[in-house]
């Protein structure tokens, strides 16, 4: 089946396609157009030229538009996830939890539409300040590039196109190429909503042709991108002057003090390392448990593990199935062996059975080594022991990254210190790092990028605050 492309409120044939394949059974699933830098550009143009539609907008008919999408996607849940599953492998039960999430974005983000205000501001308590009267306004940027991933391709879209529409602004959207089912089927469904035409555009093909030519145009106003830290170095190399928002991913960590109940905890770790075969860029890749708890967390944490379901996406009950690609499979095995190699021992997983990466655990395993200190983006979970929580500290904070940690504690003063401490975008205390609801500021330090997701943050990323100040005298 051969998609188009979504330009200007219209579906356009494209000159060339690219095959797509299911993750998981290999088929072929549709052909998907590969735009040329001439038909990015003819993209741009339509955005540009509908930025005075947009700005026009007011905030209620801003929301209605996010509003109706949000109803839209309420009423084509199942087919969102199926096709989600379809191309990305996500198990349908988490694939169904990504639409619930997206239509609670769109939500967040109709309600924010109605909140964009400037501030007051106090000119007379400057000497020099009498007699006037300031205040800010909060105005859209104009075109926005987002360049989104794969993993979660209907959710982490919404956090770009779902602040663009609530400022005002108007969006040229470039999917993963492994992706694209999805933001074409967003497209459709944004068709059939008052969104102003050429407002949201969705152009897919090679990064190197579609995001070279957002991030170099002269008309987009801002990248949001999400992705890895390489491609986004370079994004941020190229973009000029532009604004750049980049999430760049992690390795997340978690500490695991004593006297807590790892009844509790083990069965929310096992979510946070494998739910979409970690491929989360919070998703738990590193815990470091405290000795007096260390031998029974083991126990209970590869015994949960190995109960997990592994099969076809779009079965129910399927936990755990094919990775994005089987490069990507070949390298997380190359990974796990490398760490074998250096003295790391593997409690389970640690192969691939039936074209599937199993869930691994290891331990033992040095923190220069690749499964620990770079993005595993694999269901792969390192485990060590800790004598301390500042250790523990440490440990985490030992990474060029930082965008979320936990730490599961009952004393509160370890609770304030690991928050102040640990050297992250968010902590979250008695819960995994892998813990977001979608109105929260969302956002990393070090490599792990920089700007906040997180409707209300996203949309001050992607509005320039103008001063306008009244003399009276």
């Amino acid at each position: 089946m051969k998609k188009q492309l979504y330009v200007n409120g219209e579906w356009k044939t494209a000159n060339k396609f690219a095959d797509l394949h299911s993750p998981y059974t290999k088929e072929l699933i549709a052909e998907i157009p590969q735009a040329s830098r001439e038909e990015v550009q003819e993209a741009i143009d339509a955005a540009y030229f509908a930025n005075a539609k947009m700005a026009a907008l007011t905030a209620f008919e801003r929301a209605s538009i996010l509003e109706q999408l949000a109803q839209l996607l309420i009423e084509n849940r199942t087919k969102a996830a199926s096709i989600i599953s379809l191309e990305a492998a996500k198990p349908l039960k988490y694939a169904l939890n990504e639409i619930d999430r997206t239509i609670e974005t769109y939500k967040f983000a109709a309600e924010e539409a109605k909140r964009l205000t400037g501030e007051m501001i106090p000119m007379d308590a400057a000497r020099n300040g009498a007699g006037r009267f300031g205040y800010t306004i909060e105005q859209p940027l104009g075109v926005i590039g987002a360049i989104t991933p794969f993993n979660f391709p209907q959710n982490l879209v919404a956090h770009k196109v779902g602040p663009a529409i609530a400022s005002g602004n108007t969006i040229v959207l470039k999917p993963a190429s492994q992706t694209p089912l999805s933001a074409l089927f967003l497209a459709e469904l944004i068709d059939q909503t008052a969104l102003p035409k050429g407002a949201f555009t969705v152009v897919t093909g090679s990064g190197k042709i579609v995001g070279d030519a957002l991030v170099e145009s002269s008309k987009i106003k801002m990248i949001t991108f999400t992705g890895s830290p390489s491609v986004g170095i370079g994004i941020r190399e190229k973009a000029g002057l532009k604004k750049v928002a980049l999430e760049l991913g992690s390795n997340a960590g978690l500490i695991i003090d004593r006297n807590v109940d790892l009844n509790d905890i083990v069965p929310k770790c096992v979510m946070g390392a494998f739910s979409n075969q970690g491929q989360v860029c919070i998703s738990l890749q590193r815990a470091y448990v405290v000795d007096e708890l260390f031998d029974e967390f083991i126990d209970k944490f590869s015994a949960l593990t190995k109960e997990l379901i592994i099969g076809d996406p779009l079965e129910q009950n399927t936990d755990i199935s094919a990775m994005i690609h089987p490069n990507e499979q070949e390298r997380a095995l190359n990974w796990v062996q490398e760490a074998v190699q250096n003295g790391a021992e593997i409690v389970t997983g640690g192969q691939i059975e039936n074209g599937v990466f199993m869930p691994t655990i290891l331990t033992n395993v040095a923190s220069n080594l690749k499964v620990s200190c770079q993005e595993v983006f694999a269901p792969i979970v390192i485990v060590n022991r800790i004598a301390s929580i500042e250790e523990g500290i440490l440990a985490i904070n030992d990474s060029n990254f930082g965008l979320q940690a936990g730490i599961f504690t009952k004393d509160i003063q370890t609770a304030f210190t690991a928050s102040k401490q640990l050297e992250v975008g968010g902590v979250i205390i008695n819960d995994i790092p892998t813990y977001r609801v979608d109105q929260m500021p969302y956002g990393g330090v070090k490599q792990s990028g920089t700007g906040k997701e997180g409707l209300k943050y996203a949309i001050h990323e992607m509005t320039e605050t103008k001063l306008v100040v009244w003399n009276q005298q």
